[in-house]
């Protein structure tokens, strides 16, 4: 584990949702796997760029003609709701969240809100007071209008923040948005080259929270 944060104070910590507090992997690959072949998209090219962005943007960059893309982002959504088979929480997320001040962290995650309750629920993460969800914003990730939001819900600045992202496009949002990121790398095929900190999963991972109510990374053996 390499928690290259534990020195700094962070008024809340953002969290993106697929990936990151839990897997989903499974059930977003066959999905987006059928969608590919009925449009004649190669897959094997195709399902590395699905991650961390909104399924709008995902179908836009392909640039098929004659595909409405909002139209094909909304059956997508509508089959992930229906199937969440093998969506499981990252090892120690749910520990980790509940030892978090409620007011102190926020989810900001590509899905619609629809989906990301339905796959929070199939993974027993709580929801927050505070959900930032495809909805909310007109660029998605890489954009970092998404992380700044979610700041400024939780009243605090974005440099005041801990981002934790799992996809190159999250990470480069919350970068642009100011904030600190550590990158999770549970559901990684292959080691990601990163300056950012890095842990696989939640275990064993604690936050000590201050006086003045800023919190701290700590590890416990």
């Amino acid at each position: 584990m390499s928690v290259q944060h534990s020195s700094t104070a962070y008024r809340a910590f953002l969290f993106d949702m697929d990936g990151t507090l839990l897997n989903s992997i499974a059930a977003a690959e066959r999905i987006w796997t059928r969608w590919a072949q009925r449009h004649g998209v190669d897959v094997v090219t195709f399902l590395p760029t699905i991650h961390g962005v909104r399924a709008i943007d995902t179908i836009a960059r392909q640039h098929l003609p004659g595909v409405d893309a909002a139209a094909e982002a909304e059956q997508i959504t509508r089959e992930e709701i229906e199937d969440v088979e093998g969506v499981v929480p990252v090892p120690g997320a749910l520990a980790f969240l509940q030892s978090l001040p409620p007011a102190q962290w926020a989810i900001v995650t590509s899905a619609p809100m629809a989906l990301a309750l339905r796959r929070m629920e199939a993974a027993g993460i709580p929801r927050p007071a505070v959900m930032v969800t495809a909805e909310d914003v007109s660029d998605g990730k890489p954009d970092p209008t998404c992380y700044r939001l979610a700041a400024e819900r939780l009243q605090v600045n974005p440099g005041e923040c801990l981002v934790f992202e799992d996809a190159e496009a999250g990470i480069r949002a919350g970068e642009a948005a100011g904030a600190d990121v550590m990158v999770v790398t549970a559901t990684h095929t292959h080691p990601m080259d990163t300056v950012h900190g890095q842990i696989r999963d939640y275990r064993g991972l604690g936050v000590r929270l201050e006086d003045n109510g800023s919190m701290r990374l700590s590890t416990t053996p």
